[in-house]
């Protein structure tokens, strides 16, 4: 029997070696390296999505191409009971529009009343979601319900309710606060102030809600380290808290301003269609006066395309920024 030298072992080995990392056939990579991500594993979301975009297309998409293709005719009562042929107008709504004095002093107006909706219910909001943090089961309990039935409530059933508590006859604030026979809603910013309490109490529970869920998620080590550092509450909240829920409140404040900038009923159960002289009118009941009271439906249009830009643009904004900050969103 032959015994294989000292050599051919060792270059049966090498070749061996080599064999055993060699590229197979086809071209596929080794088995050391990962293997790259696969280009139908990026579609698979937008498979699961695609249900509820058809949805949302069938659903916003139209309405919103209607609404623009009415602000570029001339479209009124006329024009709808046929009594007249629809003219083509282009731009000549928005022109009229941005002429108007009336609706830069209601934009203007619905900016500063829906910042101030805003901030409010933000501020509202965090500080009861972080006294839930705060108090015992009873009183969380007791709070959670309180606010779920705000939330619950309809908008016009709160207005009505507001109304009471603020009319100048039987209203109980008014005796509460020795006010006599104070009208709230013939003042301005006293009619204001009032419908900005009621957008206030009916839309604080949400941001409270979602704000004590992301607190409940917070680490309590994070939490309990920072006070034994000696922070006070505020401190907490400006350089733990709010930092680490900030995908929440970015989410929040976008819901925020998309409701606030957009009230309508508060304002017009609140202030009978506008106030005096329209004196608190917001974009929304601007826009119904127009299309309804008034009959030019293309001016409305317009005032409702205009309305949708400005959200488009105030939330595209926001994000970007955001993002500049290198937050995930």
């Amino acid at each position: 029997m032959t015994v294989p030298t000292g050599t051919g072992v060792l270059e049966r080995r090498r070749a061996s070696v080599r064999g055993g990392f060699s590229r197979p056939r086809g071209g596929s990579r080794t088995s050391g390296t990962a293997p790259r991500p696969r280009r139908g594993r990026s579609r698979t979301p937008w498979l699961y999505l695609a249900p509820a975009l058809v949805v949302l297309g069938g659903l916003l998409a139209y309405p919103i191409y209607q609404l623009g293709l009415i602000s570029v005719f001339h479209y009124t009562q006329a024009q709808v009971s046929g009594g007249e042929p629809t003219t083509f107008e282009g731009f000549g709504n928005y022109s009229r529009l941005f002429s108007d004095r009336q609706f830069w002093e209601v934009l203007l107006a619905t900016v500063v009343f829906a910042a101030a909706c805003v901030v409010s219910t933000l501020a509202v909001g965090c500080a009861l979601a972080v006294l839930l943090t705060r108090v015992r089961a009873v009183p969380r309990l007791a709070l959670m319900l309180a606010a779920l039935g705000a939330w619950a409530t309809p908008a016009i059933t709160g207005s009505t309710v507001w109304l009471f508590l603020f009319d100048a006859d039987f209203g109980p604030v008014n005796r509460v606060l020795g006010l006599g026979d104070h009208a709230w809603t013939y003042g301005r910013f006293s009619a204001f102030f009032l419908v900005l309490l009621e957008v206030v109490w009916c839309s604080f529970p949400f941001v409270m809600v979602t704000v004590y869920a992301g607190i409940r998620a917070v680490p309590a080590e994070v939490l309990e380290a920072a006070a034994l550092d000696g922070a006070s509450q505020w401190r907490i909240w400006r350089s733990v808290l709010a930092p680490m829920l900030r995908p929440i409140l970015v989410v929040v404040t976008i819901q925020s301003v998309i409701w606030d900038f957009k009230v309508f009923t508060q304002i017009y159960v609140m202030t009978g269609g506008g106030g005096i002289a329209g004196q608190n009118l917001v974009l929304n009941v601007y826009a119904y006066q127009k299309a309804f009271a008034s009959s030019q439906y293309s001016l409305g249009a317009a005032i409702g395309v205009v309305m949708l830009l400005i959200l488009l643009a105030v939330t595209l904004v926001y994000l970007r920024l955001l993002r500049r900050q290198g937050e995930e969103l």
